[in-house]
């Protein structure tokens, strides 16, 4: 069978082709479901809400290895933009478009190809293989996962390892693999002020001046020097709003949002209280919500990055880099049940862009290193 025509490409054209824009999943779990079930996993859709989500499981040994991922995908944007249609699958000159193809529908196709592979050759299993596909990972992400991780709690189902196969490749595949991630904490401050004439300013309190002040302190200050696992806490503005449209007219208030990134070396609730002291210095009324979409997490060296750097090195002919960098993903949700998690997937060159791709011959190597990971840990 040609690369053109392979399973792991066919399932990832399925995919692509089922335009599951957040939270919808557009029948992609029910395909998989089928495919799953016809290697013997036992699966069960789980809804919350708009959200399906879907736990998969073959065997019932003591050990659990998990792989995780979303079948729900970023808006496909301009779509005069694109070159060829998001949701129509394109090959051309080696490559997948589509939206979808990097993040994250080619490392599902690869994981599922993968199993259909390991289980056809392996009888009873020393170990239980899993599968947990949201489709609420690029939304809020309240529905998906982090609801499957209670319900896991609820029947102490155990997961000692897992594999989540967001695009963690920079330069070329298996280059990077992330084993931590920062956690994530936002805020929305409205600075409350006295709407005036901008001509009579002693008449009334202008909260963009003050907003202003409260932002340039707030990226300035130093947060913490991080620490061995995680780089500095980074906090980045990422909107501003404020003003009537008119020229002459002072608001009577001034919004922004902004987020920290941060790692063990700092607590949520420190970077709370730093926060609202700088505030309160440059402010005497406003309001200021947070919320907190995940701690960050950490998987040292052991069982689970020995055998994903050894199938790496073994298929790829590279040594990973283990880093904690980048943004957020649901191994913050699977962490806190005592798992070993790390993130392996395509490069993420083209994620959330226009034209998204990845490349073929990448997808049959990454489902080749999913089927080395699946045996080195539930054969071995």
């Amino acid at each position: 069978m040609s690369a053109a025509h392979s399973p792991t490409l066919s399932l990832a054209c399925d995919l692509i082709a089922r335009e599951s824009v957040t939270p919808t999943d557009a029948g992609c779990q029910a395909m998989l479901a089928a495919r799953l079930s016809a290697s013997g996993f036992r699966c069960e859709t789980l809804q919350f809400g708009e959200v399906t989500n879907l736990w998969a499981t073959w065997g019932e040994g003591r050990r659990t290895l998990l792989f995780a991922g979303h079948t729900d995908v970023v808006p496909a944007g301009p779509l005069e933009l694109w070159d060829t249609p998001p949701f129509t699958p394109t090959v051309r000159e080696g490559l997948l478009f589509g939206r979808g193809a990097a993040d994250m529908k080619g490392s599902i196709a690869a994981m599922v190809t993968a199993a259909e592979r390991f289980t056809a050759r392996h009888g009873a299993p020393a170990a239980t293989l899993a599968f947990l596909i949201t489709s609420d990972e690029e939304g809020v992400a309240v529905d998906g996962t982090a609801r499957v991780v209670e319900e896991l709690r609820k029947r102490e189902q155990p997961v000692d390892w897992c594999v989540v196969g967001e695009p963690s490749s920079g330069a070329s595949l298996g280059d990077t693999v992330r084993n931590g991630r920062r956690g994530s904490l936002s805020a929305t401050l409205r600075v409350i002020g006295r709407q005036g004439h901008v001509a009579y300013p002693q008449l009334a309190d202008n909260p963009i001046h003050r907003l202003a002040r409260i932002a340039a302190a707030l990226s300035e200050e130093r947060w913490d020097d991080g620490n061995r696992y995680f780089p500095p806490t980074s906090l980045q503005v990422s909107n501003i709003a404020a003003g009537t449209g008119a020229e002459n007219v002072i608001p009577a208030h001034a919004d922004m949002r902004f987020n920290f990134r941060f790692g063990s070396a700092s607590e949520p609730e420190a970077l709370q209280s730093r926060s609202e002291a700088i505030v309160a210095a440059h402010a005497s009324r406003y309001t200021l919500d947070w919320r907190l979409s995940g701690q960050p997490f950490y998987t040292p060296e052991g069982r689970l990055t020995e055998a994903v750097s050894t199938a790496v090195a073994e298929h790829l002919g590279i040594e990973p880099q283990l880093s904690t960098g980048g943004g957020t993903s649901d191994g913050r949700f699977i962490a806190p049940l005592g798992a070993q998690v790390v993130e392996l997937g395509p490069i993420n060159a083209t994620i959330h862009q226009v034209n998204e791709h990845v490349s073929i011959a990448d997808l049959e190597r990454l489902s080749a290193v999913y089927e080395d990971i699946m045996q080195r840990l539930l054969a071995a």
